[in-house]
């Protein structure tokens, strides 16, 4: 080492602190307040009126303080910051409510007939962007047969849903349209039998497949033996001929489940519009296949008939909410709404004004800081990985931000978008995997490349994230290098008015090196989807739960990636169509489903880089099992039907098991089999307890979220030793191991909670060490 006389060192060290000093004294803080100006200073004494105005007066290293109130504007930042120590910081003067909205008041409604009210607004109002004829399409979007536009209509804080045609608004009260009917997603109920009940004599049950005609349903495997009759939307029915009532009948008995939003069975005689003579409601029960039998009170009946059974989907609260419609002109915009029981212009009506509410118009705005804000109301586009990703506030293909401490919601919509840039290509994929390729093959060709050293590399914490019709966190190829905390995301596309392949809570494409950990996910259609290169990703320590579609999807991924020490609660806790996971210390509660994917060839990558190595299509398997508790239905899979799993493309289990037929093997050992649940053939000396059931139950109470479980005394029996680098080996297809993002060695050695785990026998599932049951967990 070169050693400096002293007075040099002195010399030399004059001018780093004389430029620090200066750095420090050059560095400003803008404050803005609603009764400012915007051409004030922005000093405490004499604010600024906008955000905009101070972003417009910020450098590298200055700090913008907003005080209460609401602010309507778009926050177009013009410059980013240098580095992560000379940030550009936007926040909330601390201790006040600030809310930043893209909405905008509108009073003089004038009413049309009974709750329909109207207000007529200049084009001008909306400037160069009208919500209310931007209509929302994009590659992967599918408008479930009708138009959507990104405005939106809001009736103290909660929005109205967009009508098709303005006649729907006049419909007699209590009558809902019929496209309403079909905007959720997915079946209604299944059904295992059914029989009539009471009369002299006791009647056979019918099997819900012995019926003689149908219209739309599909069969299922059910639990209890045989088939049952599942996937029932709106308007399906079934019938069955010659059914017995025997002498007198006058009621009916079903068997029934439901994992959606539940529904309604009217008994109809003789066709599906015939007489109607009783009906059934069935609930959400919680779970596919876990029967209740109900009792529907029926008109008095003798003899055999033909019996019709007609489902009606339930009205979800979600869509319990009234409509708005738009009539567009050249110079008016006219937005007719319902508003049952009060006079709007008594109460709050926002209608949405601006595309976003935070989101720079060019990209590589570095090192910005966002922190502590209420955004609210933005009329965001669909946000597919094929073209630029604008949320309610986004960082539009740059690096280094931080978004944190803030409470987003109401996206039309994402709510915080990490995602792609715009170019000429956007929404020109045609929906195919080849268009994907030619889009990573742009952004590495970009002026700002897609590499580790321009793009991402972005922390987004503790925030409040709901109200998304899309995504909660969205991020194509910009979701790279980053870390997702502490945030609570829920209610996202609860709606399902549109549809199509970009909806969940954290939908991230190519999220290389991110960790996603320590999030509380629920309510909303899907957890975290991963799609395309998740390689060195890792989900740790996060909470799901009344997540509709799945917990976790995990689509057409080549690891090394590792799912590690969270809680899957929903009904569905994975879809796995990937390859080269590790899935450890995790507490799985409901099925897993996985598949191969052979139709697309997806990229694979050198360690910690953008670059692609190569591209292959997803056979399946080279998953790793460790260390994990999976719990079943309390109904083992008897083995004679599990056929030949390698000839199956979909496979439903409770355990890893449904892997066994995949082409690449998978690796499984400390795993511990409760109430049905059953391990791969690869796992030499599972822990297997089939009557065990640990009755999972989770609870809210004041906020707080508890876990109800009891594992007995057999945790302490169990466990493959602590899950490190050396154990996980490497992914087949990248020839990659796991590790940390730094390149590290990697070690699962804290449990959900933080706490340090035996190095000789750590305890199986998300918890270490948590005594014997029943336990009581606080989970967040």
């Amino acid at each position: 080492m070169k050693h400096w006389p002293r007075n040099h060192m002195k010399t030399a060290l004059i001018p780093l602190v004389l430029c620090l000093s200066l750095a420090t004294l050059s560095a400003a803080e803008y404050h803005v307040a609603i009764a400012g100006q915007d051409s004030n200073p922005g000093t405490p004494n004499r604010p600024l009126r906008t955000i905009q105005r101070a972003a417009e007066l910020a450098q590298p290293g200055d700090v913008i303080t907003v005080h209460e109130g609401t602010y309507r504007e778009y926050i177009n930042p013009p410059r980013g910051g240098l580095s992560d120590r000379q940030r550009i910081t936007y926040q909330a003067a601390r201790g006040e409510r600030v809310e930043i909205k893209g909405s905008e008041l509108v009073k003089n409604w004038v009413r049309v007939s009974n709750d329909v009210w109207k207000a007529t607004l200049p084009n001008s109002f909306f400037g160069n962007f009208n919500p209310y004829t931007n209509v929302i399409r994009g590659d992967w979007f599918n408008p479930r047969g009708r138009v959507h536009h990104t405005g939106a209509v809001y009736l103290n804080g909660d929005w109205l849903i967009e009508a098709p045609q303005l006649s729907d608004l006049f419909l007699p009260p209590g009558e809902a349209p019929a496209w309403l009917h079909r905007a959720r997603q997915g079946y209604l109920l299944n059904i295992a039998w059914l029989r009539p009940a009471g009369g002299q004599e006791s009647r056979p049950r019918l099997p819900a497949t012995s019926f003689s005609a149908k219209k739309g349903t599909q069969n299922a495997p059910c639990a209890e033996g045989g088939d049952c009759v599942g996937f029932i939307e709106h308007g399906h029915w079934l019938r069955y001929d010659n059914v017995d009532f025997g002498t007198r009948s006058e009621a009916i008995e079903v068997r029934a489940a439901s994992a959606s939003q539940g529904g309604v069975i009217e008994f109809r005689l003789d066709r599906p519009d015939g007489p109607v003579i009783g009906k059934c409601t069935v609930p959400h029960t919680g779970d596919w296949q876990k029967w209740e039998t109900f009792t529907a009170r029926l008109l008095p009946l003798s003899g055999r008939q033909t019996l019709y059974l007609v489902f009606k989907s339930g009205q979800p609260a979600a869509l319990d909410a009234p409509l708005w419609f738009a009539q567009v002109d050249d110079t008016h915009t006219t937005i007719y709404a319902q508003f049952p029981g009060t006079n709007p212009n008594e109460q709050t009506v926002e209608i949405n004004a601006r595309r976003t509410v935070f989101y720079p118009d060019q990209p590589g705005r570095n090192f910005i800081t966002v922190r502590g804000f209420i955004m609210r109301h933005a009329a965001t586009p669909w946000a597919p990985p094929t073209a630029e990703q604008v949320g309610l506030i986004g960082t539009h293909w740059s690096k280094g931000w931080i978004i944190e401490n803030n409470v987003v919601s109401h996206s039309i919509c994402s709510g915080i978008a990490l995602g792609k840039h715009g170019d000429r290509f956007d929404n020109t994929s045609a929906d195919t995997a080849e268009g994907y390729v030619e889009t990573i093959k742009r952004a590495h060709a970009h002026p700002i490349p897609w590499s580790r050293e321009f793009i991402g590399h972005h922390i987004v914490r503790n925030n409040h994230i709901s109200h998304c019709e899309q995504a909660g966190i969205v991020g194509s190829l910009g979701a790279a290098f980053c870390i997702v905390s502490n945030n609570v995301i829920h209610d996202i596309h609860v709606r399902e008015l549109f549809t199509g392949a970009e909806m969940a809570g954290i939908k991230f494409h190519a999220a290389i090196d991110t960790i996603i950990t320590r999030n509380h996910i629920y309510r909303t259609c899907r957890g975290l989807w991963l799609d395309w290169m998740a390689q060195g990703t890792r989900v740790t320590q996060n909470l799901f739960h009344h997540n509709a579609w799945e917990d976790l999807f995990m689509e057409v991924n080549h690891g090394p990636f590792l799912v590690d020490n969270n809680i899957f609660l929903s009904n569905r806790n994975l879809l796995d169509m990937s390859e080269g996971g590790a899935y450890v210390h995790n507490l799985f509660a409901g099925h897993i489903s996985n598949r191969p994917e052979p139709s697309r060839e997806t990229p694979y990558h050198p360690a910690h880089t953008t670059k692609v190595a190569g591209l292959a299509k997803t056979t399946g398997g080279d998953n790793r099992f460790y260390n994990n508790l999976f719990v079943g239905t309390g109904q083992p899979m008897p083995p004679e039907r599990r056929g030949n799993l390698k000839e199956l493309r979909w496979i439903v289990s409770y355990g890893p098991w449904g892997y066994d037929g995949r082409d690449f093997p998978c690796f499984a050992a400390g795993n511990v089999y409760f109430f049905g649940a059953e391990p791969p053939q690869v796992e030499k000396y599972p822990l297997v307890m089939h009557e065990w059931n640990p009755r999972l139950k989770l609870e809210e109470q004041n906020g707080r979220f508890f876990l109800n479980f009891d594992p007995g005394r057999i945790l302490a029996q169990a466990g493959a030793g602590l899950v490190t680098t050396e154990l996980l080996g490497s992914a087949k297809v990248s020839a990659q191991p796991y590790v940390n993002p730094d390149g590290s060695p990697l070690k699962v050695d804290k449990d959900y909670f933080g706490k340090i785990r035996s190095s000789v026998r750590p305890t199986p599932g998300p918890f270490e060490r948590p005594g014997n049951g029943p336990l009581r967990l606080q989970v967040r």
